[in-house]
């Protein structure tokens, strides 16, 4: 059950890079491609960026410098993800950054002549191009924070020195740490982070998935200053940025580009955290009754309520789950979910240096990745529904939008993925009256999506808020601070209803979210809209999943509030959180009534 060497895995349970580059020497041809590209545009440019004229040829040629570019960057990445412990990706990761640092230094003189050019020249360029409309758009949004040339030249520079404390984070958790075997009931068993969050993490022999606990935080442990520091240099880093570019706090400087204010942010940390709580607690007792454990610990939150029917479900099964439940989405979407599978997208194995949770990486001009490590479980159809939700999205939305257009805000991006966990779950609750397999699905779907999105990540993000509120106010972090927020955030949602034992406070450690920004607390946001839209799904069918459609086609071209809007409904309220919340807490009374059910039905 030990992680394998990458060497040793099937290649079906691969993805497919070549689609990427066919071969090493063409990825290397492709850099050389970008060097001369990036010289040409710097030569042709630099300097004559004077009127809304030659800011859109200049615009054209960008973009199609970045077409060359993102094939490129996501090529090391993925290699980099499908094993942190291969010095030759590690390498040819820190090159590819040093290019870019390169490039990204050479080309800085773009955007700040663009930002020097008089507003209505701006605009003028807006009004003849669409392409380059939001682009465009957010240039003149910046120009308040835009630094002089030389400045933004230099920070560009040294772009692959900011991003060290992210790589640094990667190496020490996926290379560095080596989980020692745990023992449980006279039996040694092998950790891993791959391992322990697959599996032991979950399982329901306590004494096994405590014990296992126990040997994962200890390791973890051993590694917390360096993380701490590691996290605090990309802390003082971001607050710098912030305040040279004369935003207020380190919080209007990250929600910048995800057009939300701090309103919307604020509203999903605060509701969930005093009302989601007490639905989430009754939970908690409910899994403590059914278990028969005597102390509800941190440790025994993730065991599932009725481990006996999870089926165990093999990648070709998933198929039939995964393309009737989706379905609905229309023609197109399932010939984008077959694809998927025959072109061999998505990257199932099970390996020693890879990276833990998954993704989907969605690289314009080329199909979707998605990263998944396999463990058999029905979780993992809902993970890898998820995962396609965001290949889904970038799928319609790169077919319809250009290179400037596709992505839209950080707020919105977990939408996608958390309605088609939501598909998934109707789907299975449609097709079956049996009270255990409902209550199976409804705890699926509590367990897993809400879990994960509106627990899991919101922790996360109530407790990065207060380690930015410190930022902000001057101060740094380390392990023993962040360790004591952390507590202080489970202590305060759980209550006295679970105990938060030793270990417990370094969480904070698995998460490679807090070196992307405020990105823990989207999760909850997005799936608040897909809640409401798969509502509208069930009610209404074919015109609401249109709608959605035409959402994912719009890709950035819309800010989170007008795409919500497009999807019918309003987040400028907190009647969607608030109705969400809500709606948990039924599913909840449901898993009580159906646990009744299901024991009255056995004493029978």
């Amino acid at each position: 059950m030990s992680a394998i060497p990458r060497s040793e895995v099937k290649l079906e349970e691969t993805w497919n890079l070549k689609d990427l580059f066919a071969s090493e020497s063409d990825y290397e041809a492709r850099l050389d491609e970008i060097r001369k590209a990036v010289r040409k545009f710097s030569e042709q440019y630099k300097g004559k960026v004077t009127d809304s004229a030659s800011a859109l040829a200049a615009l054209k040629d960008y973009a199609s410098l970045y077409e060359l570019i993102v094939p490129a960057g996501t090529y090391v990445s993925l290699l980099q993800s499908e094993d942190q412990t291969n010095s030759d990706h590690q390498m040819r990761g820190a090159a590819f950054g040093s290019l870019m640092a390169k490039s990204s230094s050479e080309m800085s003189f773009f955007e700040s002549e663009l930002s020097q050019l008089p507003e209505e020249e701006l605009k003028n360029a807006m009004e003849q191009s669409e392409d380059f409309r939001i682009y465009l758009r957010d240039i003149l949004r910046f120009k308040p924070h835009k630094l002089h040339p030389e400045v933004e030249k230099v920070l560009a520079a040294f772009s692959s020195v900011f991003d060290a404390p992210y790589e640094l984070y990667n190496v020490t958790k996926l290379v560095d740490m080596n989980f020692p075997d745990f023992e449980a009931g006279g039996e040694q068993f092998p950790n891993s982070y791959n391992l322990f969050e697959g599996t032991w993490e979950s399982d329901p022999d306590t004494e096994k998935r405590r014990a296992a606990y126990k040997a994962f935080y200890s390791k973890l442990a051993e590694y917390q200053h360096t993380t701490a520091k590691t996290y605090d240099t990309h802390l003082q880093t971001e607050k710098t940025t912030s305040d040279l570019r004369g935003f207020d706090t380190v919080f209007d400087y990250l929600l910048f580009n995800q057009e939300v204010d701090r309103e919307l942010y604020d509203r999903q940390i605060d509701l969930i955290m005093n009302e989601l709580a007490p639905h989430m607690r009754r939970y908690a007792k409910l899994l403590q009754g059914v278990h028969g454990i005597d102390r509800m610990t941190f440790a025994d939150l993730k065991v599932p309520l009725d481990p006996s029917y999870e089926p165990k479900i093999t990648i070709d099964e998933s198929k039939k789950y995964i393309f009737d439940a989706l379905s609905v989405m229309g023609d197109d979407y399932s010939e984008m979910l077959k694809r998927s599978y025959d072109e061999r997208w998505t990257d199932f194995a099970q390996n020693k240096g890879k990276s833990t949770g998954a993704f989907c990486s969605s690289p314009y001009g080329v199909h979707p990745y998605i990263l998944i490590s396999w463990s058999g479980s029905m979780e993992d159809v809902f993970v890898l529904a998820h995962e396609l939700g965001h290949a889904g999205h970038f799928y319609n939305a790169h077919k319809h939008q250009g290179i400037f257009n596709a992505r839209p805000s950080l707020y919105f991006i977990e939408a996608p993925s958390t309605m088609n966990e939501m598909l998934m779950a109707n789907h299975l609750l449609k097709n079956s009256d049996d009270p255990r397999f409902k209550r199976w699905v409804i705890a699926s779907i509590v367990a897993r999506t809400y879990y994960h999105n509106f627990v899991t990540h919101l922790l996360e993000a109530a407790y990065q808020r207060k380690v930015y509120e410190r930022i902000d106010d001057g101060q740094s972090v380390n392990a023993g601070v962040l360790n004591e927020l952390k507590r202080g955030v489970l202590e305060e949602f759980w209550g006295s209803d679970i105990t938060i034992e030793e270990g417990a406070e370094l969480t904070w450690m698995r998460q490679p979210h807090y070196y992307m920004g405020l990105y823990p607390y989207t999760y909850s946001a997005g799936l608040t809209i897909s809640t409401q839209v798969s509502k509208r799904i069930l009610d209404e069918g074919e015109p609401a999943v249109n709608d959605w459609l035409e959402v994912l086609r719009a890709g950035g071209t819309k800010s989170p509030v007008e795409l919500a809007k497009m999807a019918g409904v309003d987040i400028t309220t907190d009647a969607p959180l608030r109705d969400t919340i809500a709606y948990i807490g039924s599913l909840i009374d449901q898993l009580e009534k159906l646990t009744e059910d299901v024991a009255s039905s056995s004493k029978a």
